[in-house]
């Protein structure tokens, strides 16, 4: 008896997608994105803007893309996400159509509805394509924790009151109870 074979999805069909409707795509499956509510866009925009200000005042070359903004992690059609924050740091990773390659930096933000794909799949995608640094900001529980992958630390957990240091760049701190308080 042959065994029933699982759609396989491209980027084609994250093209194809109605207007609106928002998809990640990992090895070929194909994950819904809920829309963002008020507070997960304020914290994208409040990140983005503290860390693009930052490289701006070093004279840094690195890009902060917020989402939607497309990146083709394994550089291939079956792998497609949408990072809340991506840093890149290699200009010849970038296109028209996103980042072809792993972002330096990545900060998701989790969602209410399934917070475990930012721990599970996302974690284990973005270590091995190699993302050097990934947060994950939770705001169901006011916590960050953040994997210093160039170092291969596992994980060190933050709250949004505490200075956390960015392993990128060693005299970066950024503090996300003052940035909501802006």
């Amino acid at each position: 008896m042959a065994l029933l074979k699982e759609k396989l999805y491209t980027t084609d069909d994250i093209y194809a997608l109605p207007d609106g409707k928002r998809a990640e795509l990992f090895d070929g499956q194909l994950y819904d994105m809920a829309p963002p509510n008020f507070l997960h866009q304020k914290l994208v925009l409040q990140l983005s803007v503290k860390i693009a200000n930052y490289i701006d005042a070093k004279g840094g070359e690195c890009e902060v893309m917020p989402a939607p903004f497309a990146v083709f992690l394994n550089k291939d059609n079956r792998t497609y996400v949408e990072p809340d924050v991506s840093i890149i740091c290699d200009k010849s990773k970038l296109d028209d159509y996103g980042c072809n390659g792993a972002p330096d930096w990545v900060i998701e933000i989790t969602s209410p509805s399934d917070p475990s794909r930012d721990y599970g799949i996302k974690l284990f995608k973005y270590r091995s394509a190699g993302v050097r640094e990934y947060w994950i900001v939770n705001p169901q529980k006011h916590t960050i924790t953040v994997f210093d992958f160039e170092k291969d630390q596992n994980s060190n957990q933050y709250n949004w009151e505490d200075d956390i240091p960015v392993c990128i760049y060693s005299d970066l701190t950024i503090n996300i109870a003052k940035l909501l308080n802006r």
